[in-house]
């Protein structure tokens, strides 16, 4: 059965999403033998706090803020660290990061992706995860650190639209 990661409800508080991100973030690079440099772990805490897909020069802009040499590189390298890691996911369709809820359990990432608001809902189905395993396995193709993008409307989206849609019919 899918686990989705829900939206978050307007009044959540990302300190604890944060938090936790953080400590397996350090988990899992002491147990890799991982360096997480404040600045990687500076960017992870700045994706973690969107809650939603993040580009690189949103997490700059950030980044600058508190940073005065901060460039696009600096931003670049430690954003592959932590995708390499498996502590962020890359979103090609919308050439944008996002937390990974589980980044002790290697898996491949499966997103909706709305392209009207441009979110973006992981969901962690084994069936799906089994199909690729499989597939890959018969094929001889080593899976490397991806996501599976579904692109379509999420269901605030059609809402949106089916409103908008009502209210110019009346």
């Amino acid at each position: 059965m899918p686990n989705p990661r829900p939206t978050p409800p307007p009044n959540h508080d990302h300190g604890v999403c944060i938090e936790t991100a953080l400590r397996n973030a350090a988990s899992l690079c002491a147990t890799r033998g991982l360096n997480l440099t404040p600045v990687r772990r500076r960017v992870l805490e700045i994706v973690w706090r969107a809650h939603d897909p993040i580009g690189a020069y949103q997490i700059l802009g950030e980044l600058a803020k508190e940073r005065d040499k901060a460039a696009p590189p600096t931003v670049y390298r430690a954003l592959e660290f932590l995708v390499d890691a498996g502590l962020v996911h890359r979103l090609d369709s919308l050439n944008a990061f996002i937390g990974c809820d589980t980044p002790l359990a290697a898996h491949v990432a499966q997103f909706f992706v709305c392209r009207e608001c441009h979110g973006a809902t992981e969901i962690d189905d084994p069936a799906i995860g089994r199909a690729l395993a499989a597939k890959s396995h018969e094929l001889g193709f080593r899976i490397e650190p991806a996501s599976l993008e579904v692109k379509g409307v999420c269901a605030r989206c059609n809402a949106s639209a089916r409103d908008q849609q009502q209210a110019a019919e009346q």
